[in-house]
């Protein structure tokens, strides 16, 4: 049944082909959405042996190799999540990969180390900046050549897991957090990223990060999963539904969530990014119902020199309506990311309405120029501002959070060497001022992004 009906898909694909757009029907196309680009797999600073460059190794077509390193100094003044004063952080991460495939067809292995340190805080570690000589990926492949036709593999995984679907905000690997999401279990992929259609299947428990002592998969916690894309009509859409489910045992806990992702970019320079989630199950006693949903409309002018994007975005994640009724109405965001919801890091896709505004800039084929502004409000008033801690739940402290406005600088300075560079300032709402101390916050930060090859 899945062959017939990924094959079926492949061929309607195929039959809608016209010559009406510049993006080929059944063309497979990145969203243009802000921040929406997922990670490889393997992850991009990884390079086949043979194409590093290195003669030695320059027959190693078996092979993939990849090494980084990131260092990123903070200063931060009136952090809203730590309630800290003020604090200006070193954050250090190493990553290594060593991939073999093809040599042992149909075997494959992938292995990736993780080294996460924090250095000059005066705030405790946390798991979101420190886990040290860590094995994020550890995993064991089967792959089929040409199962599903010519470039069509399936593929069943099984090990540690890393990875990214959809746009990144319930499944992530969290690229800016200084520590990596990932999960122990089964995978199988159906069909290849850049054909027409796919269906990746998860069956995995999540991984608990010990700073100082070895991680290991929550045994009290599964997380299910089943998604696909269709792109036969890319020039018009590309559709990605999913179902996802994460069953918690320790606290009774069961979320499915069911939902459509669709995006396309069009000739004229418009871009959108839309997508669609409602979730249910139970918290405990509690019957949970709870809805998300994200919009983005882009424009691109290409023609002019610094090639500029202006996009509009909104955001929304239902809260908790009552806080002493049977119901649990907090949209849960599973293993997303947190930023782009904001630059300070302060909002996740959690009780949130959230409209932004950005334009990006290339002034150069080495310097991309950014800039936004979003406001942030309480989806439920008697719910809480999660990051921050907060929560009045007789909710006469109102629900504006407050505004920020951000912007970053990278620069590729060398094939081997990225510098980002940024800055947000966050001025409060009348919730955040009723419901403690409300400074204006602060965060600066300068990155270095080193990789072993080209």
């Amino acid at each position: 049944m899945l062959v017939a009906g990924l094959s079926a898909i492949a061929a309607a694909g195929a039959q809608a082909q016209t010559t009406t757009s510049s993006t080929a029907p059944g063309a497979v196309v990145e969203s243009r959405g802000y921040g929406t680009r997922t990670e490889t797999e393997p992850p991009r600073y990884v390079r086949r042996a043979s194409e590093t460059g290195v003669d030695a190794l320059s027959n190693l077509d078996w092979l993939s190799l990849g090494a980084d390193y990131r260092a990123r100094y903070e200063i931060r003044h009136h952090d809203y999540r730590r309630n800290a004063e003020s604090d200006d952080p070193l954050l250090l991460r190493t990553r290594l990969y060593l991939g073999v495939d093809r040599i042992l067809d149909p075997l494959r292995l992938g292995v990736e180390l993780q080294d996460s340190r924090l250095v000059h805080s005066e705030v405790a570690d946390s798991t979101r900046d420190v886990n040290k000589h860590e094995l994020l990926q550890a995993y064991v492949e089967l792959h089929g050549w040409d199962f599903y036709g010519q470039g069509e593999p399936i593929r069943l995984q099984y090990g540690r897991l890393a990875f990214e679907y959809l746009d990144r905000r319930l499944i992530s690997r969290n690229p800016w957090r200084n520590t990596t999401n990932n999960f122990e279990g089964f995978r199988l992929l159906n069909g290849s990223k850049s054909g027409v259609a796919w269906l990746d299947l998860l069956a995995v428990q999540p991984v608990t990060i010990e700073p100082d002592e070895r991680d290991k998969a929550d045994e009290q916690r599964w997380f299910y999963g089943a998604i696909g894309s269709y792109s036969g009509y890319s020039r018009l859409v590309t559709l990605q539904p999913y179902v996802l489910r994460l069953d918690e045992d320790q606290t009774d806990r069961r979320i499915d969530t069911w939902g459509l992702r669709g995006y396309a970019a069009f000739a004229s320079g418009f871009d959108y990014d839309v997508d669609l989630s409602l979730q249910s199950g139970h918290n405990g006693t509690q019957d949970h119902r709870a809805q998300g949903a994200t919009f983005e409309l882009g424009y691109t002018a290409a023609s002019q020199p610094w090639k500029p994007r202006y996009s509009a975005f909104v955001g929304y994640a239902s809260g908790d309506d009552d806080p002493d009724d049977d119901d649990s109405n907090r949209f849960n965001r599973l293993f997303g990311f947190g930023r782009p919801w904001s630059a300070n890091d302060y909002q996740v896709w959690e009780n949130l309405i959230a409209p932004k505004a950005r334009i990006e800039l290339k002034p150069g084929s080495t310097l991309q120029l950014e800039g936004g502004y979003g406001a942030f409000w309480l989806a439920s008033d008697t719910d809480s501002w999660s990051n921050a801690s907060r929560r009045d739940r007789s909710g006469q402290s109102g629900d504006f959070i407050g505004q920020e406005i951000d912007g970053r600088v990278r620069w590729r300075a060398h094939p081997l060497l990225e510098v980002i560079s940024g800055y947000a300032h966050f001025f409060p709402g009348g919730f955040t001022r009723n419901t403690g101390p409300s400074p204006q916050g602060d965060f600066f930060y300068l990155e270095l992004n080193f990789q072993l090859f080209k």
